[in-house]
C-alpha cells in the first residue's frame, strides 16, 4: 500500500507501576494503519489490546514511543488537542453501549451530528440513512429499553460512524452478545466500514472474528507477534464461533 498510514506508530512502550512491581502492557510496538482497512487485534486478556486502541484513541498516552495520525504527533498533543482530536476524527464503539436513556435511538444518533456540525461544522451523515444501514430502519423511534441489546450496540456504532470520523475503534463490540447476535453487529460494523471507507480497528480475544478483517493483527505479551492479510475476508454471517 503506497499511500500515507492514517496511524504511524513507532516504539509504543506502556509500563504501569503497581507498586513495587512494574507491569509493561505494551512493549516497543511498530504500527501502520490504512484508510478504509478492517482490521481485529487478537490477543488474550492482558496482551495490551486495549492499551493500544486508548493509546491509538487519545485515550492514554504511552510511556515511551510516538503515535503520529496523518502527520500530527498525537504523544506530543496537550488534553485539549486530543480532547479535539477524539470530537473531530475518531469513533468510539465499547463493550457497553453508553445511550442516552431518554432518546430515541434516532434521537442518539441525531445529537451527535448536530453537535458534530454545530461545533466543528463537519459534514455529517444522515441519522435515518445511517440506522438503515446497520438494520434498524423500524426501530428509529424506539428508546433504548425498548432494544434489545445487539440493536443497542448497532444504535451505538451508527451514533459513531454518523459523524464521519477518520476512525472507528472498537473494543470488544460483541463481548456482551450471544453468537446469532454478535454476528448482526459484526455485520453493522463491516458495512459502515465498506459504506464509509473508515479505518475500523476491532479488539477481541475472538480468534473466529479474524476471518472477516482484511488484516489481522495478534498481540501477545504486549508485543505484535504477527501482522497478516486475509486474502479473502469472509462475510460476518458465515463465520464459525
Amino acid at each position: 500500500m503506497t499511500t500515507a498510514p492514517v496511524f504511524h506508530a513507532r516504539g509504543l512502550a506502556k509500563t504501569y507501576t503497581m507498586g513495587e512491581v512494574q507491569v509493561h502492557a505494551l512493549r516497543n510496538v511498530d504500527l501502520d494503519l490504512y484508510a478504509g482497512e478492517f482490521v481485529v487485534i487478537l490477543g488474550p486478556s492482558g496482551s495490551g489490546k486495549s492499551t493500544l486502541l486508548n493509546i491509538l484513541g487519545g485515550l492514554d498516552a504511552p510511556t515511551a514511543g510516538t503515535v503520529e495520525f496523518r502527520d500530527h504527533v498525537l504523544t506530543d498533543a496537550d488534553d485539549r488537542a486530543l480532547t479535539q482530536y477524539r470530537r473531530e476524527h475518531v469513533g468510539f464503539v465499547f463493550q457497553f453501549y453508553n445511550l442516552i436513556p431518554a432518546l430515541t435511538a434516532f434521537e442518539n444518533v441525531a445529537l451527535v451530528t448536530a453537535l458534530a456540525t454545530e461545533k466543528h461544522g463537519k459534514a455529517t451523515a444522515d441519522p435515518a440513512q445511517v440506522l438503515r444501514l446497520v438494520g434498524l430502519g423500524e426501530r428509529m423511534d424506539n428508546f433504548p429499553a425498548q432494544l434489545s441489546g445487539g440493536e443497542q450496540q448497532r444504535v451505538a456504532i451508527a451514533r459513531a460512524v454518523a459523524k464521519r470520523p477518520d476512525v472507528l475503534l472498537c473494543d470488544e463490540p460483541t463481548g456482551a452478545l450471544d453468537v446469532g447476535t454478535g454476528k448482526l453487529v459484526l455485520q453493522a460494523l463491516k458495512t459502515a466500514n465498506r459504506e464509509f471507507g473508515t479505518l475500523t480497528v476491532v479488539i477481541t480475544h475472538n480468534v473466529a472474528v479474524a476471518a472477516m478483517a482484511d488484516r489481522v493483527l495478534k498481540l501477545r505479551d504486549g508485543q505484535i507477534v504477527s501482522d497478516e492479510a486475509v486474502a479473502a475476508p469472509v462475510d460476518p454471517e458465515a463465520l464459525a464461533w
